[in-house]
């Protein structure tokens, strides 16, 4: 299992890291944002004791757990994507506990029209999942009254969600699952998966540099150990 490294926002990458990532905020103490939970590192087993929970509510009425800062930061940007776009997201999937996340793949799995496979592709094994955080975000939209909610469909969706992903890192998310590094994250393009890290500057780091979170953490590895 990788050591998960905490973050301290005062600090800079040494000159050592490629000039690309020379400005990418390095924080060495902990700092529950900047977790990294994927199919390698599990959720810690206090993670529940470290960070703060509020319910969220979409425009549909439905009620989401969200750890409380990443939920103020996602309605903030929910409304400036409203009033600068005209693009409308919602609250979809976010928090899930172990045992939902297990009830999850059993359904998934036994789908006929999804299995095992399916879930291989989209879904994080018991305790691996970022959904089990609070931070990260599934959304889904809202277009011309309707709600767009199959994945293909959103997929389909390239130029509101291109609009969408240019703001993300102002209000300190990133699009953790990016094309083209499933080999690295272990799941395919999301476009709807939104993962809030605390820090905007960073944010925009790791977006700019066109990496994902688990390359900021090999980069930050390879410099300190």
């Amino acid at each position: 299992m990788k050591k998960v490294i905490s973050l301290l926002v005062a600090m800079f990458l040494v000159a050592s890291l490629p000039a690309a990532f020379a400005e990418i905020p390095v924080e060495i103490l902990d700092n529950p944002y900047l977790i990294l939970v994927n199919k390698e590192n599990k959720l810690p087993d206090e993670w529940t004791s470290m960070v703060n929970f509020s319910v969220g509510k979409n425009s549909l009425g439905e009620l989401h757990i969200v750890e409380a800062e990443t939920l103020e930061q996602f309605e903030a940007l929910r409304a400036y994507l409203l009033e600068t776009e005209g693009i409308q997201i919602e609250l979809d999937s976010i928090y899930r506990s172990l045992d939902k996340q297990q009830e999850i793949w059993d359904a998934w799995s036994a789908d006929p029209e999804l299995g095992p496979e399916y879930c291989e592709q989209y879904l994080a094994p018991v305790g691996c999942s970022e959904h089990h955080t609070g931070l990260a975000i599934d959304v889904f939209l809202i277009k011309d009254g309707e709600a767009i909610r199959d994945n293909d469909a959103m997929i389909a969706e390239t130029e509101i969600f291109a609009k969408i992903h240019q703001h993300l890192a102002e209000f300190g998310f990133i699009l953790h699952y990016l094309p083209g590094k499933e080999d690295i994250t272990g799941y395919s393009y999301e476009p709807w998966h939104l993962r809030y890290i605390g820090n905007p500057a960073l944010a925009k780091s790791i977006t700019t540099a066109g990496i994902t979170f688990e390359e900021y953490y090999d980069l930050l590895q390879s410099t300190f150990n």
